[in-house]
């Protein structure tokens, strides 16, 4: 089911901007409601300048301008058949390949069982990105892998930064998700609704 958006009462350019930070953030379908036709032109424009479709219907003085990138009933169909959960508005920061302050190993423990209880829970998040020492994780922690990779199966976005894997020297040593850079991992934390970081 898409979202909706509602920019009753906005003036140009704040539906448009709304409706960016959508497609922005990988949203393929979701609905945004204006309150006059000069909205819904420049909406219209929008979705054509980034390979959308729309679908404009009017109620009331109202106008839902429908936005769709694919077929919106085969993801849903794809989801179930997949059983995926679905996916949240947040992301997770690591930056360090333990969690907490003072044993190592212990750190590296609470990491696995951490991505675990993320992989097991109800609300996953849109994205992981790992940077610095993070991108130990993905490369040399093998049970966090696991969790990671069913994680990334389930539809979560692994972002890991390809500078930070360099500087380690374990750029081929990667086991899941992608390599990325700052301006992929700062528009993935400007669109989430909160950041968690490690």
């Amino acid at each position: 089911m898409s979202r909706i958006i509602d920019a009753r009462g906005k003036n140009c350019p704040m539906p448009v901007i709304m409706a960016k930070k959508e497609i922005d953030g990988g949203i393929k379908f979701f609905t945004v409601q204006v309150d006059n036709k000069i909205a819904v032109e420049n909406l219209s424009k929008l979705a054509s300048s980034q390979g959308f479709e729309v679908k404009v219907t009017e109620a009331n003085g109202d106008f839902n301008v429908k936005f769709s990138n694919g077929c919106e009933e085969c993801e849903e169909i794809l989801a179930k058949v997949e059983n995926r959960k679905p996916l949240g508005d947040w992301s997770i920061f690591v930056n360090k390949s333990t969690i907490g302050v003072g044993n190592e190993e212990l750190g590296e423990t609470l990491m696995k069982m951490f991505l675990y209880t993320i992989s097991e829970s109800e609300d996953y998040p849109k994205s992981i990105l790992f940077m610095n020492d993070g991108v130990k994780v993905p490369t040399l922690n093998e049970q966090a892998v696991e969790h990671l990779k069913e994680l990334e199966k389930q539809g979560v976005e692994l972002l890991i930064c390809g500078a930070c894997l360099n500087f380690y020297g374990l750029e081929d040593k990667l086991l899941v998700g992608k390599v990325s850079n700052m301006y992929e991992i700062v528009e993935q934390m400007k669109v989430a609704s909160k950041v968690i970081t490690l």
